[in-house]
């Protein structure tokens, strides 16, 4: 006997069934939602193109740095793939970002005592050497600026390693997971607000450490700054967030694996200091100091019903593909967009995809739209970049644009390629009732779990942040945060088919309900400046 699951997936089908013999009407009608998601899972699951796309944009194109070259290629890619999919309106939206930073080729290795390649990356935006450069290391950790008066005259002609080498880790979890359903249950918890005036200060001062460590060592004449990977394993991530034109690290700096970075601090310290070499051929654009988000739709039949939107952030890091983070949410909104245009029926609302740029140095490709398209902060212009962050979401107050009350709901992926097991209502406890019916056609696909609690890091966060109805899937961890996230291991090879296919069925259906639904989800009032959550708190000044 079928479960209630099995019954609704069969009728499902047979809806879908029906609709397949019938002529394809202007405009979908109420009584047909059944047949069009039946559809959408037939054409997702049994005709996926989830993996080949993927192949295409990792495999074929690679890492895409934020307004690089390689990121531009991508676009363009993307656009077409948009255009065989008879998308509409297709084009893109430019935002104020910075250089353009490619990396050509690299290599880094020990010369001495013996030869050995070293697994190492620049930093992304870190400057070229002069060929190659090869001198003695020196270790020299550095955290705080009162740490710069111990190394005053001892660094000229080296190669400074500045990070504290620690102790090898030990795995205290499993490296690949799934979420059980008591898992998902602990998420099911409300996200207390917090506020503290004094954290963007603080934030901006912790980031630009690296470039005051950098220009302390140019005076210095140190040769290059090397950094300690934050995980083992032989990972490397090459994290970097000084693009701005004139405000570019002085040095050029690599992050280099925890194994061969311990291995160069042991040779120091039992004798002579071992000597590495490094080439670095990277290249600064200026010609175009704006990064780009792609924008493409689907129209709706009633242009006061206002669109909906999914949306993905296409950049990513250098050291692996991009796949993972998030070439992944980047493929299901174009594949979700596929398997809707793919009905040939024409939804109330516009449906609207977007592929951001910039999520990685601090949400800057959707805080742009948001600014472009639905509301104003008052933030500082003097904060450029990821500095601006923090003091965006402080900021008030919050000024909505006519385009504002159109946007009725926002779907979002970033968290790896692991299937969905359902969605954060994000505090939002009048919306989990609707969020739960538009569900609740892929119960059988896993997706069917709802928790209150939030989800950050990534570009619903900003429409959250001015009352607006953006929303993340749960998603299965996989190895996401365990290994791959930012890593050289973010390759097709950490994607899983089954997982990416079901997770753009999940996204379509979503998408269309919200779509052609009469009902909207209810929005979070709009907030407002709110009091210090600690108002009694010290800081302490070296922190």
């Amino acid at each position: 006997m079928p479960t209630l699951p099995d019954r609704r997936f069969a009728v499902l089908l047979a809806a879908g069934l029906l609709a397949s013999a019938a002529p394809l009407t202007a405009q979908a009608a109420p009584d047909g939602e059944n047949a069009a998601i039946a559809r959408i899972i037939d054409e997702g699951m049994n005709r996926s193109e989830a993996m080949t796309t993927a192949s295409a944009l990792m495999d074929r194109i690679g890492p895409r740095l934020t307004n690089s070259e390689n990121h531009r290629k991508a676009e363009s890619w993307a656009m077409e793939q948009m255009r065989k999919q008879g998308l509409a309106n297709i084009h893109v939206e430019p935002f104020d970002f910075g250089l353009g930073w490619n990396l050509d080729s690299y290599s880094v290795a020990m010369v001495s005592p013996r030869v050995l390649p070293l697994t190492a990356i620049p930093v992304a935006w870190s400057p070229a050497t002069a060929g190659t450069v090869r001198a003695s290391v020196v270790i020299a950790p550095m955290s705080r600026e009162e740490h710069f008066a111990e190394w005053k005259g001892k660094l000229a002609g080296k190669i400074v390693l500045v990070s504290l080498p620690g102790q090898t880790s030990e795995s205290k979890g499993p490296v690949f997971q799934r979420y059980t359903d008591a898992e998902i249950a602990e998420l099911d918890t409300y996200t207390k607000p917090a506020f503290d005036p004094d954290a963007t200060a603080l934030q901006v001062r912790n980031r630009r450490f690296l470039g005051k460590l950098a220009a302390f060592l140019k005076a210095e004449g140190a040769v290059a700054l090397v950094k300690m990977s934050y995980r083992d394993g032989k990972l490397i991530h090459g994290e970097g967030y000084d693009f701005q034109p004139g405000d570019t690290l002085a040095v050029p700096a690599i992050e280099l694996a925890q194994e061969d970075y311990r291995r160069l601090v042991r040779l120091a310290k039992t004798g002579a200091a071992p000597e590495i070499a490094i080439s670095v051929a990277a290249r600064y654009d200026e010609s175009n100091l704006r990064a780009e988000n792609v924008v493409a739709e689907i129209p709706g039949s009633d242009p006061k019903a206002g669109y909906v939107m999914a949306g993905a952030h296409f950049d990513s890091w250098i050291a692996g593909d991009g796949a993972n983070d998030n070439g992944a949410g980047s493929v299901t909104v174009l594949e979700a967009a596929r398997l809707i245009a793919k009905l040939g029926v024409k939804p109330k609302r516009t449906i609207r995809f977007v592929l951001w740029s910039g999520e990685e140095q601090g949400l800057l490709g959707s805080r742009a739209y948001i600014e472009q398209h639905l509301a104003t902060r008052p933030v500082d212009p003097a904060l450029k970049g990821i500095d601006s962050y923090a003091a965006w979401r402080n900021a008030f107050p919050i000024t909505p644009k006519p385009e504002y009350s159109q946007l009725k709901a926002y779907f979002n992926m970033d968290n790896g390629s692991g299937r969905f097991r359902g969605i954060y209502s994000e505090g939002n406890l009048g919306a989990e009732k609707l969020l739960k019916e538009w569900l609740s056609p892929f119960d059988m696909l896993g997706a069917d779990k709802l928790v209150v609690s939030k989800t950050g890091g990534t570009d619903h966060v900003f429409m959250q942040a001015i009352g607006l109805p953006g929303y993340q899937f749960i998603q299965d961890p996989l190895d996401y945060d365990s290994r791959v996230h930012h890593s050289n291991l973010d390759t097709v090879d950490h994607m899983r088919a089954d997982d990416m296919r079901q997770a753009a069925v999940v996204m379509a259906g979503m998408l269309w309900q919200a779509a052609n639904s009469d009902k909207e989800l209810p929005r979070a009032v709009l907030p407002s400046q709110p009091a210090p959550t600690d108002p009694f708190k010290v800081r302490d000044p070296s922190q």
